[in-house]
């Protein structure tokens, strides 16, 4: 079937084109034309029957990610896709590594990964890829060498002769003891951390990031662990040479492609992560965030959602961010919402008209349930209400699906027009018809109900009303007030996306409006969105 290509490789256009412009503040980024969708290759469909998913498994299911026709509703509609690490490694889930140049031979082959380059592309998905910059396995060809005290890899790693007698940020133990000394290792013994200081393990990740970028061809990077990179002694986390040393990587990509994306993983608090955007990665993760979203989500109160997002936005340059609800380390959505899906919707709904750059966790869109072990946050998506493979394999899975397979899958939510799946289907298609949805300012709009949450999303071109009644019961207290804002003087509210037609709206003469009651009531755990347009 014939597609429209949809995605723009900037080598090949003018590095003024619309498409490639980059400036720090209010300008047009690439990224924030995305969402993004994380996917774990050995859970998400295998294609040969061994009960690992694979590359071709993934490209198999390409078209329920995005089908590459812009008209059509029924696939998801995600725009990028991050890969968990698909190098070789001895860890199932791949961020041990032993070969940075190798794909996972579980997974498939080089070809198999160019195919899927191309496959994606061609339906107008980026794709970015897990690169584990702090540490490799201890089974890696230089760790071996390195632990013979003249071997020229011994000084790629950290080692101290004697124990240094301290620990790490969580308390754990840090300093393994050998024969021939101690090696640093933050996260567990099994994998030492890589001595950056080191010019010829620069030297070497930088030709590992040139290989993926130009005959891998992928569009970035998701940098694992960034805020551990460069230990000061007892100081391991955010150190000066952490950021010194990131800064010039980040020159590096840039020089090799200006549209290549990273975005890093710092679990820290937003007044750390803010020191790593711009100029050492392009976005990071928002954690502090995500968990204000859910505890408001989870209590029916607009609070925590409200003040970590002023808060955030208050701190970054527009929109350069990552917004998410959970990951591949942390306990499934659903779970953490004990189940209730009229809260995962409303989840949904904040994530995805929000500014930032949406990642959406494979599975959290059918409400797929998981708590730790992590094992058992990483099983395989569930496609079909098929026993116990779930639609994943024809063999026996590496991991059984969750206990509510048979429930929560996409065949039977694909069907249901008000299931969680359909719930995020059409407002990923609204935020990718809807540029004030995308890239448009965020302004909070004061209600006198803290169970209610709105905001204005606006460019020059377009405002958008967004209003969510985050709890169980109807809302008549939901009057909406804005004292000055971008509208003109007179507008007709048209719904986008909602329960019914709002009332009308009449700005007041500073371009807000006044105790506004679009519903009398607003009903329970409701998504309204309204275009306020002349």
């Amino acid at each position: 079937t014939a597609r429209a290509t949809i995605f723009v490789d900037c080598r090949s256009v003018p590095p003024s084109s619309p498409r490639c412009r980059y400036a720090r503040r209010g300008k047009f980024y690439p990224w924030n034309d995305t969402v993004f969708y994380e996917v774990f290759v050995r859970s998400f469909y295998d294609s040969d029957g061994d009960g690992v998913g694979d590359l071709n498994g993934l490209i198999e299911r390409l078209d329920y990610l995005n089908d590459g026709d812009p008209a059509t509703t029924d696939d998801l509609g995600v725009t990028g896709i991050w890969l968990m690490p698909v190098t070789e490694s001895p860890a199932y889930h791949g961020y041990h590594v032993t070969d940075y140049y190798a794909v996972d031979q579980e997974y498939g082959t080089r070809d198999d990964f160019l195919r899927l380059i191309d496959e994606a592309h061609t339906r107008g998905i980026r794709v970015i890829v897990d690169l584990v910059l702090n540490h490799t396995d201890v089974e890696h060809p230089w760790f071996k060498a390195a632990q013979d005290p003249t071997s020229p890899y011994r000084d790629w790693y950290v080692w101290s002769e004697v124990d240094p007698g301290y620990r790490g940020s969580d308390n754990q133990v840090v300093w393994n003891r050998t024969p021939d000394g101690y090696y640093y290792a933050t996260f567990w013994s099994g994998i030492p951390d890589l001595n950056l200081e080191h010019p010829a393990v620069t030297a070497e990740l930088e030709s590992i990031t040139r290989f993926w970028l130009e005959e891998m061809r992928v569009d970035g990077f998701r940098l694992d662990a960034i805020k551990y990179l460069i230990e000061l002694g007892r100081a391991q986390e955010n150190t000066p040479g952490t950021h010194a040393w990131l800064q010039a990587y980040y020159g590096f990509i840039k020089g090799i492609r200006p549209d290549a994306f990273t975005v890093g993983e710092a679990w820290t608090s937003t007044a750390q992560i803010v020191d790593y955007t711009g100029d050492e990665v392009d976005i990071a993760f928002q954690f502090d965030l995500a968990r204000g979203a859910l505890d408001s989500v989870g209590q029916g109160l607009s609070v925590a959602m409200a003040r970590e997002q002023q808060l955030v936005v208050d701190s970054f340059p527009p929109g350069q961010y990552a917004i998410f609800l959970a990951n591949h380390d942390q306990n499934r959505v659903m779970s953490q919402l004990d189940g209730d899906e009229n809260q995962a919707k409303m989840a949904a709904s904040w994530m995805l008209t929000s500014p930032g750059v949406p990642f959406i966790y494979y599975g959290e869109e059918i409400g797929q349930q998981g708590m730790k072990p992590d094992e058992d946050i990483r099983r395989p998506m569930q496609w079909e209400p098929s026993g116990y493979r779930a639609g994943f394999t024809t063999d026996i899975p590496w991991r059984a699906p969750a206990p509510d397979a048979a429930e929560r899958n996409v065949a039977l939510q694909a069907e249901d027009p008000g299931s969680l799946l359909n719930h995020y289907r059409a407002l990923i298609h609204l935020r990718n018809a809807h540029p004030a949805l995308r890239t448009g300012d965020w302004t909070p709009v004061e209600t006198n109900s803290i169970r209610t949450y709105a905001f204005l999303r606006h460019t020059a071109d377009e405002i958008i009303l967004v209003i969510l009644n985050l709890s169980d019961r109807e809302d008549a207290k939901a009057s909406l007030s804005l004292a000055e804002g971008p509208l003109p003087a007179a507008v007709t509210p048209a719904l986008l996306f909602g329960p019914g037609e709002p009332a009308p709206l009449t700005p007041n003469a500073a371009g807000g409006f006044d105790a506004y009651l679009p519903y009398d009531p607003l009903p329970p755990h409701s998504t309204t969105v309204i275009q306020l347009g002349q």
